[in-house]
């Protein structure tokens, strides 16, 4: 399940109809992820930076990465303004990435804009699917990173400090979360109160605020011994 609204607008598939594409996704998440759809979208509109022969309709890691690394350096080239983080979430089957990105290109090469309001931070992690299941059925933390770091990710980055470092996001993440729920339902997690939480504090007397008539005019103070 998606994160976020994962459905594309209607606008953005009669455009992509209308491009007479080889093919028309019908699984945006699989379809995409590999790249060659959209070199063909953007030979329609840059023919002469688009060697469409040069990219491949494959499934596996290896074409997928050949081909988005010349979608990039055309990117670059034409200062075309695509977040990393998206096409990494394209590339790697997140959910909602897919989506998101053909929005983004829609938006890039019609000039036009989307009735449908899309979130400003980009996140393809399943906790907005997580929190509106019953707290019985939520993912552990051994769960929750095997649903939001898939395979490909990890084989496609060598650096083992990069994966660590999403692992831990993924934790800490989980954590939060975790901490939130007990926060909203201590009753379910037998949480008890502290000793400061239970301890009643009353207000001072008032005898002890205010001073006596004695203290007041200056008698009843502590003799002074010489």
């Amino acid at each position: 399940m998606a994160p976020r609204r994962t459905g594309v607008p209607r606008e953005v598939i009669r455009w992509l109809q209308s491009l007479d594409l080889s093919f028309c996704p019908k699984n945006f998440r699989r379809d995409v992820s590999n790249g060659f759809i959209t070199a063909e979208i953007f030979s329609w509109y840059f023919p002469e930076d688009i060697s469409f022969h040069s990219y491949e309709n494959g499934t596996s890691l290896a074409t997928k990465l050949g081909n988005w690394s010349q979608l990039e350096k055309f990117f670059l080239k034409r200062n075309l303004n695509i977040s990393k983080e998206l096409i990494d979430g394209t590339i790697h089957c997140k959910p909602g990435a897919a989506e998101l990105f053909l929005q983004d290109i829609y938006v890039m090469l019609t000039n036009k804009r989307i009735k449908c309001v899309q979130d400003n931070e980009v996140d393809f992690t399943d906790s907005c699917y997580q929190e509106g299941l019953p707290m019985v059925a939520r993912s552990t933390a051994s769960k929750a990173v095997k649903s939001n770091i898939t395979l490909s990710e990890i084989l496609s980055e060598p650096d083992l400090i990069v994966n660590k470092q999403k692992v831990q996001a993924l934790m800490e993440l989980h954590v939060q979360h975790r901490q939130q729920e007990r926060s909203v339902n201590p009753e379910r997690f037998n949480v008890k109160p502290s000793i400061a939480e239970r301890a009643v504090r009353l207000p001072p007397p008032s005898d002890i605020l205010e001073p006596t008539t004695g203290q007041a005019a200056g008698f009843g103070a502590c003799p002074i011994i010489y």
